[in-house]
This record gives C-alpha cells, structure tokens and sequence, in this order.
C-alpha cells in the first residue's frame, strides 16, 4: 500500500512537472510578446506641427486654389462653359482660409516678433501691405462672379482680378516660406514657440472645427476634381 502511494504520488510530480516544462514556453513568450509590444513607439493621435510647418502647409492650400484660378481663368479665356460657382467656393476658401485665419496669425504672432527683433522690418510691412490688397481683390472676385458667365465685361474684370492676385501671392508666400519663417525660432523662446503652435491650432479649431486643415485641403480636392484639374499627371511635362 505504502508503496503503490508513493508511485502515485511519484507520477502526480512527473505529471505537474510535464505541464510546467509545457506551459513555461508559452508564458516565456506570452512575457517576451507583451515586453515587444511594450518598446514598439506609439504613433500620436496628431503628431505636433511646429508654426513655420503650420504656416507653410496652409500655403499648400492657397498654392492649390492659385491652381483653380489659373484654370478656372484658361476656361474663361478659351470661352467654355462651366459653373462659375467653383470660382466662387475656391475665393471664399481664399477668403475664410487665408485671408481671415491664416494671415491673421501671421499678423498677430509672426510679424510682431520681426519687429520687436528689429529684423526684416521692410519685408515684413511689404507683406502686410499685400494681405490688405490681397482681401482687397478676394472681395473684387466673390463680388464679379456670380454674373461672370453671361456678362462680358464683368468676365474680363474676374480674370485681370485673378490673374493680379495669382501675380501677387505667388512671390509672396515664396518670400515667406524662405526667408521669414525658417528665421521664426531664432525670435522666440522655446515656451513663446509652443505657445504659438497651441494658438495656432486653438484658432485653426475655433473657427473650422476639429481637423480644419484636413477638411479645407478635402474641399480643395473636390474643387480640382470638378475643375479637371485633380489628376497630377496632366502636369508632367511629355
């Protein structure tokens, strides 16, 4: 008896020890998986955009809208018929977009900094002075539009406007893009940097929403696609 027991009890240990050796494997790599997991970097929800980066992506924007013009200029000059109203949404992106929120910023939060450094003064209020021409001709265009496709001379108005304020914006941002903003960090301090990009979105939020970038260059796109002008390719140079 006493030693049919000790056998039973000998295979119960071999048996526990079989499971142990079994299930060990698994609860190593269970641990090794969970501790893989844990180095992997985590993506952000929104990763922070610094101001110039800000600044120049909404560039992007009004360089693609300067692209609906100069089209929707082409269509009025070859004398094709198409809906005036996609001149009329591209001036009110221009107007909502940039004149009213991007260039704001920069007048608030860019060119002050300029001016109290002393630096670039000159440029600084040559491009203020463009921002009031620039809403100056945005009003002109959303004002000759809606009577643009059967009134000829209100036609001509609506492409010499354009065509002025593709002239004007297209230096215009490039001055900016190379000369201004790269010089922006050197003005501030780190807390005034982050500061300026937490208004900038703040203000981006406030008046389109969350993702207001992403939504007006959505409402580009669908322009260019009604323009004819989405497919990247008709652009390269055969």
């Amino acid at each position: 008896m006493g030693k049919l027991h000790s056998t039973r009890r000998k295979l119960i240990l071999a048996a526990g020890t079989g499971l142990l050796t079994i299930g060990t494997p698994a609860i190593v790599a269970g641990r090794a998986a969970r501790g893989r997991r844990k180095e992997e970097p985590r993506s952000p929800e929104k990763e922070e955009v610094t101001p110039p980066e800000d600044l120049m992506r909404e560039h992007g924007v009004l360089d693609r809208v300067l692209l609906l013009y100069e089209a929707a200029i082409g269509k009025y000059q070859s004398k094709e018929d198409f809906d005036p109203d996609l001149v009329m949404q591209s001036a009110e992106i221009i107007r909502d977009f940039i004149n009213n929120y991007h260039e704001k910023s920069e007048e608030a939060h860019v060119f002050p900094r300029f001016r109290q450094a002393g630096k670039m003064v000159d440029l600084v209020d040559m491009l203020l002075q463009q921002h009031n021409a620039g809403r100056g001709v945005t009003q002109t265009i959303l004002t000759l539009v809606p009577a643009s496709r059967d009134n000829a001379d209100d036609r001509k108005r609506l492409v010499a406007a354009m065509q002025s304020f593709i002239r004007m914006y297209r230096p215009h941002a490039a001055r900016e893009d190379t000369e201004l903003f790269p010089m922006l960090r050197d003005l501030v301090s780190s807390n005034e940097y982050d500061a300026m990009a937490e208004e900038f979105e703040k203000k981006e939020h406030e008046l389109f929403g969350e993702d207001g970038f992403e939504k007006m260059t959505a409402r580009v796109a669908e322009l260019e696609r009604h323009m004819g002008i989405n497919d990247l390719n008709q652009f390269t140079p055969h």
